[in-house]
């Protein structure tokens, strides 16, 4: 079986950010693997040594991308294809998911996983969209994967603790759900063995270019801090109702 994990390279949690224009100012940022995507890798490495097979990293990304990629590498990945290119913030999900999918389809995949969605913009798009893209059936919100005969049943994780079970026929893209497995760490050996292992670079130019956004982020603000006081009037009962409904529908706390 051969899975394509789509990975990306994003701040660390702690860093501190600086507004620059219509992004951040990332001169002095570390970086590290998604989290979400992290999951994802975590995933195909246990399938990998369920089922046998060949996991192979996708990211796009400027040229530090590749200690990302490296790191994914050392954890077990076999191969790994960086799509160069830098301002892939000013990027839409679309314009993307189009190099991905130029560079996975090549490697005509039995299973392509992603993050549910990543720590940066968080739009939880990219996985559907490069499903679209590559005309694969896709299921999102992924806890399990079973292997089975020419298809595979996903696990989905519903609201309110339910659960779907759903069987697709392969190769399909799926989104996995972040905290579903305990994340392993590199070891020496890996490091080691990530310096010989493939990492073969192209560029956007390769794979026919970077599209044209179609949505464009037009300003990056820290959120404001201000303090606002309402007075509920009412008896007891009508107050305590208005009170759930602000927490319920404005604050959304509960």
């Amino acid at each position: 079986m051969k899975i394509v994990v789509a990975l990306k390279q994003v701040p660390s949690r702690d860093s501190a950010l600086r507004v620059s224009g219509s992004w951040i100012d990332e001169s002095d940022l570390s970086f590290e693997i998604n989290e979400p995507d992290a999951y994802a890798l975590e995933a195909a490495l246990q399938l990998k040594e369920q089922h046998s097979g060949e996991v192979v990293v996708v990211c796009a990304g400027p040229d530090g991308a590749a200690s990302s990629i490296r790191e994914a590498l050392a954890k077990g990945a076999d191969r790994a294809v960086h799509i160069e290119e830098d301002g892939l913030h000013q990027a839409d999900t679309l314009g993307l998911s189009t190099l991905l999918a130029a560079a996975i389809r090549a490697e005509a995949p039995d299973l392509i996983l992603t993050g549910l969605q990543s720590d940066d913009l968080g739009s939880g798009q990219t996985g559907v969209v490069l499903a679209e893209l590559l005309g694969l059936p896709s299921a999102t919100i992924i806890m399990a994967v079973e292997v089975l005969d020419g298809a595979i049943r996903v696990k989905r994780e519903l609201e309110d603790g339910w659960f779907q079970y759903v069987t697709l026929p392969v190769p399909a893209v799926l989104t996995i759900q972040s905290g579903i497995n305990k994340l392993r760490y590199a070891t020496l050996m890996g490091i080691k063995k990530a310096k010989t292992k493939e990492l073969r670079t192209v560029s956007a130019a390769d794979l026919g270019g970077l599209p044209a956004a179609q949505a464009v982020c037009e300003k990056v603000y820290l959120p404001g801090r201000a303090k606002q006081t309402q007075m509920i009037e009412g008896d007891a009962q009508t107050a305590a109702a208005t009170l759930a409904d602000k927490l319920k529908f404005e604050v959304r706390v509960i």
